[in-house]
């Protein structure tokens, strides 16, 4: 018992403990769909989802690049815009008066209800998708970011301007190692709602992408595809969330 404990507790057990997870669960489905007789267009089992890959592996790794390309695309411009409202509204009371409400406003807005309004200005395609996930993930980081550099103890500010620091330096030495545990922890917050973005864009305003290929799957009651076009998701979204971690243990590993 106590050597499972310490396995637990070790770094390797960071990277074993999911995939022993996913094994049993996909083993689970199987048997469960199997024994029960689920019949393929309910709840197809795993074994047949990636027989799909076969028939439709080309399709789907074309569909998935186009998905994965407008997520990073927009996830990446969320990031500039998110730290840099995030910092304006986080030292500049004025700047949090006039500006936050409005972000709490706009992010009430259900983002699918603005999809047709991209399609219409923009034209179906890549851009929409783009624009969705760079709507659902910049909330996140320019909140982060906000509450990060508002939390700074006002004492060390002090220490450090009666040292004659200047505000820049004060930033560099204070402000920015704050807000950084805040802005990660957004980053893995904000890459899962890009994805969603993209989606949903996809599956309105698109002739390309993981979302509109779910969406012909499921119109030609192919469900087997349809479930490999969401397991992918699932997987691109796990990389993009593991990217995220490893910057955040490189760049801030006081945190672990």
């Amino acid at each position: 018992m106590r050597l499972f404990q310490k396995w637990v507790e070790s770094r390797y057990s960071s990277f074993t403990l999911p995939i022993l997870s996913a094994i049993a669960l996909l083993i689970v489905w199987e048997v469960g769909v199997r024994v029960l007789q689920i019949r393929t267009f309910i709840l197809p089992a795993p074994s047949a989802i990636l027989g799909e890959l076969n028939t439709w592996g080309d399709t789907v790794f074309k569909h998935s690049l186009q998905t994965l390309w407008t997520t990073t695309v927009g996830f990446v411009l969320a990031i500039g815009a998110g730290i840099l409202l995030g910092f304006l509204i986080g030292y500049s009371k004025f700047a949090y008066k006039s500006l936050y409400p409005l972000l709490v406003g706009f992010n009430t807005i259900p983002k699918v209800a603005l999809v047709p309004l991209l399609a219409l200005w923009f034209r179906i395609g890549a851009t929409p998708a783009i624009i969705t996930a760079f709507l659902l993930a910049f909330f996140p980081i320019a909140v982060n970011v906000a509450v990060g550099l508002a939390t700074v103890e006002p004492e060390m500010q002090d220490v450090l301007r009666s040292l004659g620091a200047s505000q820049w330096e004060i930033f560099q030495k204070v402000g920015l190692p704050h807000s950084l545990p805040y802005l990660f922890a957004s980053l893995k917050v904000a890459i899962s709602l890009a994805f969603v973005g993209s989606v949903i864009s996809e599956t309105v305003a698109s002739n390309a992408g993981l979302g509109y290929l779910i969406v012909s799957a499921t119109s030609t009651f192919d469900v087997p595809l349809a479930f490999l076009g969401l397991s992918i998701l699932g997987l691109m979204g796990i990389l993009l969330y593991s990217v995220c971690l490893l910057l955040e243990v490189y760049w801030i590993p006081w945190q672990r």
